[in-house]
């Protein structure tokens, strides 16, 4: 037993140390969105901006899945749809095999946009109601020019059988499937280009908790047979427990911490990543773990807090945070923490 956990260590170590030698996938450097505010009739000549995501920065690396969690109006789903192009940010890089995406030229990054696909929250707001299935899965095979009219057909079978359908799936409307099955499609399309890297958007939130488990095993699954790389959106802690290797935490558009799953569950050391996991029942504990409450309100986008923006929930804020703004510093290996904390 001893010597089977050595080994291991051992195979964790020569893993830890191919993943600092090796070229991230993805990279995200110092992205920033701001969005302009909606003006009312007394400020019509107000050019007020909210600050979806400030200055984050991450990296995706092949095989892995990044689970990028908050709370409602964090940033996440922004950032997730930055890095598929559905928005534009306002400054930093999004980079793919070290090419900015944003300063590709057309043809470009028509090619890799087959390399980096989105699954939706929503299954049914993503699916045209008036296509059949097998209409919606060809679709983008067509758009990209791949195969020949029975080549695209059998790659359409092929992928409804990859994410547990059955052949008379693709003669179906939207509306004739239940929402495990749409969200199955949403996979399948996503998938059927044979992407590097997928950004999945809060996809299992709108599922009943025994759906849920099955697209997360799914997903696992799919991400073993196909070598994916992952991007997985959620606010439930237990969800990016399960299927995260690395988790980064966002609270008012930026990231507050960053560690790999188990030890960002073990030893989280800023203040919002503990009242989160606080939230998350924890059974093989003996002692219930105690519940922190955060107090107060999330401060809106539009008028963000000087200093560190979560000083005004923080039960251990100083004066220093409400003047200086904390910078993400190494704590540990792979663990990063925005908080003036870790210097005391």
């Amino acid at each position: 037993m001893q010597a089977n956990r050595e080994r291991h260590a051992e195979h964790d170590e020569i893993q830890h140390v191919d993943r600092h030698e090796e070229q991230p996938l993805l990279e995200i450097v110092n992205v920033s969105r701001l969005f302009p505010a909606e003006r009312s009739l007394s400020s019509f000549w107000s050019r007020a901006t909210v600050t979806a995501v400030k200055d984050v920065s991450l990296r995706l690396y092949q095989g892995e899945t990044y689970g990028l969690v908050g709370e409602s109006g964090s940033g996440k789903s922004t950032t997730g749809r930055m890095i598929v192009g559905l928005t534009k940010p306002t400054s930093g890089q999004v980079r793919y095999r070290g090419q900015d995406l944003y300063e590709m030229s057309r043809e470009e990054y028509r090619v890799m946009r087959r390399k980096i696909q989105f699954v939706f929250q929503d299954p049914y707001s993503s699916l045209n109601p008036k296509k059949r299935i097998g209409d919606i899965l060809e679709e983008p095979l067509i758009i990209h020019r791949m195969g020949n009219q029975e080549q695209r057909r059998e790659e359409v079978f092929r992928m409804l059988e990859a994410v547990g359908l059955r052949p008379e799936h693709y003669f179906r409307y939207p509306h004739e499937l239940s929402g495990g099955q749409a969200q199955r499609i949403g996979i399948a399309r996503a998938l059927i280009l044979k992407p590097d890297i997928i950004v999945c958007d809060e996809p299992v939130s709108a599922l009943d908790v025994s759906i849920q488990s099955q697209i997360l095993n799914l997903f696992k699954k799919l991400q073993q047979e196909m070598k994916l790389t992952m991007l997985f959106i959620s606010h439930d802690m237990s969800v990016v427990r399960y299927i995260s290797d690395r988790i980064g935490v966002m609270y008012l558009g930026t990231i507050v911490e960053e560690a790999p799953t188990d030890e960002l569950f073990a030893d989280a050391k800023h203040p919002y990543t503990q009242a989160l996991l606080s939230a998350v029942p924890d059974y093989s504990q003996r002692r219930r773990r105690e519940r922190i409450v955060l107090g107060g309100e999330v401060p809106s986008p539009l008028h963000p807090p000087s200093g560190c923006v979560f000083h005004t929930r923080c039960p251990y804020a100083m004066e220093r945070c409400k003047a200086e703004v904390p910078q993400l510093q190494v704590t540990g290996e792979d663990h990063r923490v925005a908080c003036h904390l870790v210097d005391y």
